[in-house]
């Protein structure tokens, strides 16, 4: 019967786990979102910026990423009164804090490289 218990208790910490998992996957999935984050996590970016580091990104996409990265609070978009008018990005407060997130997928991104690399599988 305890153990019945355990095996419910362990399934409920499991489905919490997996929602959480995917309410995560559902914010920064695709093929840019971290791409942009991880580029506003070195500082404001204006959108030509953005473009340009990050290859591959056209103009409608970056949009579309932008807006929902403001949406769900993770980047402010400022409106610069200049000549012609600017509008630069940033992470929120909130937004930094997927930096160690970012940082882990990177440290096992550059691991995972190397055993490529030296067929270390």
């Amino acid at each position: 019967m305890a153990n019945e218990k355990s095996i419910a208790g362990e399934q409920a910490d499991c489905s919490k786990i997996l929602f959480a998992i995917q309410d995560t996957l559902d914010l920064i999935s695709g093929k840019w979102k971290i791409k942009v984050i991880s580029v506003l996590l070195y500082g404001k970016k204006n959108f030509t910026d953005l473009q340009r580091q990050i290859e591959g990104l056209g103009s409608k996409m970056l949009s579309k990423e932008l807006q929902e990265l403001e949406i769900n609070g993770l980047i402010t978009r400022t409106v610069n009164i200049t000549k012609p008018i600017t509008v630069t990005y940033e992470l929120t407060a909130y937004g930094h804090t997927l930096e160690p997130i970012i940082q882990a997928l990177a440290d096992w991104g550059t691991e995972h490289r190397h055993k490529i690399k030296i067929g270390d599988l």
